[in-house]
């Protein structure tokens, strides 16, 4: 029944691991920027969309929109205010606007941990369930709240799949994580492109943030952990590879699954984290390499 019960949880936490790592690695593939300000757009999504939801009375399914919309606001925020500049600047040298890039977007999520902090609370906040009750699954009760949880996050990353293969702006994005300059050469705007790939990360992390303040809780104290969790699925996935990071984001949440159930839950992050140490040392473009 324990083994059930972790194969249960484990998909569900580590869907929603997934859906996080999917727009934090599609936005690496396309304009090469490692957002470390991730976490925090999370939590302004979780905050503001419990806030919507008990506050303002709405109730949780709008209440979870209000903080996707917030969510996506604070990407464009981050794009406009934080990486944009840096990359346009003419007093930075070109070789190393990455680290700038790096140490602005880390210093944004701290100011959004801070701000939220103030504005809010800095202890966890949970959203109510999407859905009440309860179902059985191969006779393990498990909260129905859970389970639409899952279907929404592999919803949400097959909708993804389809606008990247089926559709000619998707094309656009594959295209520019390939090669950005022939793209410019055929007469494509890649701002257009970057602020797409934006728009596109923004509703991804806002969706994850509001599902996990109705799954988990979330709080500003997690968004340094939040963070370091979609890192370390990116990299143990392969940086910019999409379907890396999926599988890379099912063998962390069962890893810290497993370890909440059978060892301590506070002990939780620790064997992914020695698994990325290993997987750096022995392969470190990943499990399927960049894409």
């Amino acid at each position: 029944m324990l083994a059930l019960q972790i194969l249960i949880d484990g998909f569900a936490i580590s869907a929603l691991y997934g859906l996080g790592a999917v727009g934090f690695t599609l936005l690496f593939g396309v304009s090469g920027v490692l957002n470390l300000a991730h976490g925090g757009i999370m939590v302004i999504a979780a905050l503001i969309g419990w806030r919507a939801a008990g506050g303002l009375g709405i109730g949780s399914w709008l209440g979870s929109l209000v903080g996707v919309l917030a969510a996506l606001v604070a990407a464009y925020a981050t794009y406009f205010a934080v990486v944009r500049p840096i990359q346009r600047s003419r007093a930075i040298p070109r070789e190393e606007t990455e680290i700038f890039v790096l140490t602005g977007t880390l210093l944004w999520g701290i100011m959004i941990q801070v701000g939220m902090a103030w504005l809010f609370t800095d202890n966890p906040v949970t959203i109510r369930p999407l859905i009440g009750g309860v179902m059985e699954l191969a006779g393990v009760r498990t909260p129905a709240n859970e389970v639409l949880i899952a279907a929404v996050c592999w919803g949400a990353i097959g909708l993804l799949w389809l606008l990247v293969n089926r559709t000619r702006a998707g094309r656009a994005l594959l295209a520019a994580s390939i090669n950005p300059r022939g793209l410019v050469l055929l007469g494509f705007d890649l701002d257009r492109i970057y602020l797409l790939v934006w728009t596109i990360y923004g509703v991804l992390a806002g969706v994850a943030g509001v599902l996990l303040a109705s799954f988990l809780g979330a709080g500003t104290n997690n968004v340094g952990q939040l963070t370091a969790s979609a890192f370390s699925i990116v990299v143990l996935g392969g940086l910019g590879s999409v379907s890396g990071s999926l599988i890379a984001a099912y063998v962390v949440g069962y890893l810290e699954t497993v370890t909440a159930y059978v060892i301590a839950p506070t002990l939780r992050p620790i064997p992914a984290l020695i698994l990325l140490v290993l997987v750096v040392y022995v392969r470190p473009q990943g499990l399927l390499g960049r894409r």
